[in-house]
C-alpha cells in the first residue's frame, strides 16, 4: 500500500495501489489547495470530501479508473487532474474474469506467538468448539411463529436470560399515578425510574434460549423450502448451540423429512437434543406446548452440564463481514479483519467471506488464490448464477451501493467490492460453498450470499461460523441469534458517536497511530476474550438477534 504517512503529521491523502489513477483523501480537501501524495503535487480542481477521490491525472472519457490496482469504474465525462471523482463522471465498471491462472503463492504471517493460545469454548461431539451454548427454538414455517412467542414468553423471564418486564412495570406505575390525578408526581417518577431487577440465572451454563422467527417456509419456491431447511439445519449443528426445539405445523413446504434430510448431511451423528412437534398430529395446540416446554427444560438442565475448557485456535470459524460501508472500509477496518483471517487461516482456523455482490470486480484475485482450479470454476459458476438471478428481477450488481456508501465514498460497486474483498486477506481460498451449505474445511472460504446485512450474517451462521467481525463506516446495530457479532469502526468519529454498538476502532491507522497488522493482532486478540465468554459483544449486550432467511435471487 503507497502512503505518505509519516508519524509526524497524519496523512491527508492516500494512494492505494501504485497502479492508481485516483488519490483517497484522508481529510476534507479544498479546491486551490496544494496536497503531496507519494512524492507527487497536485493542485484541487474540486472540493474533495474526506473518503472520496481526486484524479490523480487527468482522464478521458471511455478511460477506465483503477483504485486497488483493479478497474472500479469508467470515465462518462473529462476528469481533470485534481478533480473529485463522482457519480457524474464515472459510473461502474469491472474487469472480466476467467480460469485459474496458476503462479499464486501465500507467505503466512507470523503466528508464533499464537500457536498455543486458547480459547475457553464448549467442545461438542463432532469436535467443533462453541463460544456459546445456547439453546434455539425454531418454527419450519411462519404459521408457528405465534406459538415460538408463547414459548418465549414462558420462558425468559422465569430462567433469567431475559430482564423482567421493568418498562411495562414503569407504564403501569405513570398510569396508576395518572389516574389517581397524581400528575405533578409523574416529572418525579420519570426522572428517576425504578431500576431493572437483578437476573438471576437458573442455568449458569446456558447463555440463553435463541427464538428465530422468520416469514417463509410455504407459499414460495421449492428452492426456497430446501434452502430454508438447509439453514435451519445449519443452525441446529451449529457449534454455539446446545439443542434445539422445532415447532412444525405439518402442511407446508418446509417439511420435517426434509430439515431431517439437511441436518443428517452436516451432522451425519448430530450428538446433541432435537425435539420437533407437529401441530397437525398433535391432540391440541396446548398439549403441544405444554409437552415442548416439559422437554425443553429438561433439554436445559442437560445444556447445563456442559462447561467451557480450553481450545486450540484452529476451532474458531470466523464470518467476515462488512455494512454501512465508507471510503475508509477497504483501508482500514477491512484490512485489518483480513490480516486476522489470515492468521487465524496460518493457525489452521476458518474465514468465512460472503457477501458475492460486493466481489464484483476481484473474481479473478480470488480466483487465482483457489487451492484447486474446481474451486475457482464452483466460484465462477456460482457468480454468474447470481448476476443472471439478479438481472431476471431487472436488477444488477451495480445496483449494490446504498445512499450512505455513494454518500461516503463508494460510488461504484466495483470499488465498494475492491474495499469489501480486504476483509478476506491474501489467503488461499479452500473452499466455495453455495447458500445455505456448511464450512467444512480450514483457511477462507467463499459462501455465496447477498451483502443484505442481515441475510447475509444469517447465512454465516448457517455455515458454522462461531463469531463475525463486522466492519463499518457509517454504523449498523447488526446481530446474530447465536454467533457473537464484533462490530468494528472504520473511523474513530463513528467509534466515538456510536459507542453502545461498537467493538473496536481502527481510525487510527488512517491517523498513522498504528498499522493494519498490529491491528489485526490486536483484534484476535478480542476476539479470544469474546470467544471466552470474558465479555459479550455489544451487539449482545443490546440484544440483537436479527434472523432473516435469503430468498434467492430477490436482493443483492
Amino acid at each position: 500500500m503507497a502512503s505518505n504517512q509519516n508519524t509526524a503529521t497524519p496523512a491527508r491523502t492516500l494512494r492505494v495501489d501504485p497502479r492508481d489513477n485516483v488519490v483517497i483523501a484522508l481529510a476534507d480537501l479544498r479546491r486551490g489547495e496544494p496536497v503531496t501524495d507519494s512524492g507527487e503535487e497536485f493542485t484541487l480542481a474540486t472540493d474533495v470530501a474526506a473518503k472520496h477521490k481526486f484524479a490523480a491525472r487527468a482522464l478521458a472519457p471511455s478511460e477506465q479508473i483503477v483504485m486497488y490496482g483493479v478497474v472500479v469504474g469508467k470515465a462518462t465525462a473529462p476528469i481533470a487532474r485534481g478533480e473529485a471523482i463522482t457519480t457524474k463522471n464515472i459510473r461502474h465498471e469491472a474487469a472480466a474474469f476467467h480460469s485459474r491462472q496458476a503462479g499464486f503463492h501465500w507467505t503466512p504471517p507470523d503466528v508464533s506467538k499464537w500457536r498455543t493460545a486458547t480459547f475457553a469454548g464448549y467442545h461438542r461431539p463432532d469436535g467443533r468448539v462453541g463460544t456459546r451454548n445456547y439453546w434455539i427454538v425454531l418454527p419450519l414455517v411462519f404459521c408457528e411463529n405465534r406459538n415460538l412467542q408463547v414459548l418465549k414468553q414462558a420462558f425468559e423471564e422465569e430462567l433469567g436470560f431475559a430482564a423482567p418486564q421493568v418498562y411495562r412495570r414503569q407504564v403501569a406505575e405513570l398510569v396508576r399515578l395518572y389516574d389517581a390525578g397524581r400528575t405533578s408526581e409523574i416529572a418525579a417518577y420519570v426522572s428517576s425510574p425504578e431500576p431493572p431487577a437483578a437476573l438471576r440465572k437458573v442455568f449458569p451454563n446456558v447463555d440463553g434460549i435463541k427464538f428465530l422467527l422468520h416469514e417463509s417456509g410455504c407459499g414460495g419456491t421449492r428452492e426456497d423450502a430446501r434452502n430454508l431447511c438447509g439453514l435451519l439445519a445449519g443452525y441446529i449443528c451449529h457449534p454455539n448451540v446446545a439443542g434445539a426445539t422445532v415447532l412444525s405445523l405439518g402442511c407446508q413446504h418446509a417439511q420435517i423429512s426434509l430439515l431431517q434430510e439437511e441436518v443428517t448431511k452436516r451432522a451425519p451423528k448430530l450428538g446433541k437434543p432435537l425435539r420437533i412437534y407437529e401441530q397437525q398430529k398433535s391432540a391440541s395446540e396446548s398439549a403441544m406446548l405444554s409437552r415442548a416446554v416439559n422437554e425443553l427444560f429438561l433439554g436445559l438442565m442437560e445444556a447445563n452440564q456442559c462447561e467451557r475448557k480450553p481450545a486450540a485456535l484452529s476451532k474458531l470459524c470466523a464470518g467476515l463481514k462488512c455494512g454501512g460501508s465508507d471510503g475508509f472500509s477497504g483501508i482500514t477496518a477491512n484490512p485489518a479483519i483480513g490480516h486476522t483471517a489470515d492468521l487465524l487461516a496460518a493457525l489452521g482456523g476458518t474465514g468465512i467471506l460472503a457477501e458475492f455482490p460486493e466481489l464484483c470486480g476481484v473474481e479473478q484475485e480470488l480466483i487465482n488464490r483457489a487451492e484447486t482450479a474446481e474451486i475457482g470454476e464452483r466460484f465462477i459458476a456460482l457468480m454468474r448464477d447470481y448476476e443472471k438471478r439478479a438481472k431476471a428481477v431487472f436488477s444488477a450488481f451495480e445496483m449494490n451501493p446504498s445512499p450512505g456508501n455513494i454518500r461516503d465514498g463508494l460510488i461504484t460497486d466495483a470499488m465498494k467490492s475492491a474495499g469489501a474483498a480486504k476483509k478476506g486477506g491474501t489467503s488461499p481460498v479452500t473452499d466455495v460453498l453455495d447458500y445455505p451449505e456448511w464450512a467444512e474445511k480450514p483457511g477462507l472460504n467463499l459462501l455465496c450470499t447477498p451483502g443484505n446485512d442481515v441475510e447475509c450474517v444469517t447465512a454465516m451462521g448457517a455455515a458454522g461460523a462461531n463469531i463475525v467481525l463486522f466492519t463499518t463506516g457509517l454504523g449498523t446495530p447488526t446481530g446474530n441469534p447465536v454467533a457473537p457479532v464484533m462490530k468494528i469502526a472504520t473511523n474513530s468519529e463513528l467509534a466515538r458517536r456510536m459507542a453502545d454498538i461498537i467493538d473496536v476502532d481502527t481510525g487510527g491507522i488512517v491517523r498513522g497511530e498504528t498499522t493494519v497488522e498490529k491491528m489485526g493482532e490486536e483484534i484476535l486478540a478480542e476476539v479470544v476474550r469474546v470467544a471466552s465468554g470474558e465479555k459479550k459483544t455489544k451487539a449482545e449486550l443490546l440484544g440483537q438477534d436479527d434472523f432473516i432467511p435469503w430468498k434467492r435471487g430477490v436482493s443483492l
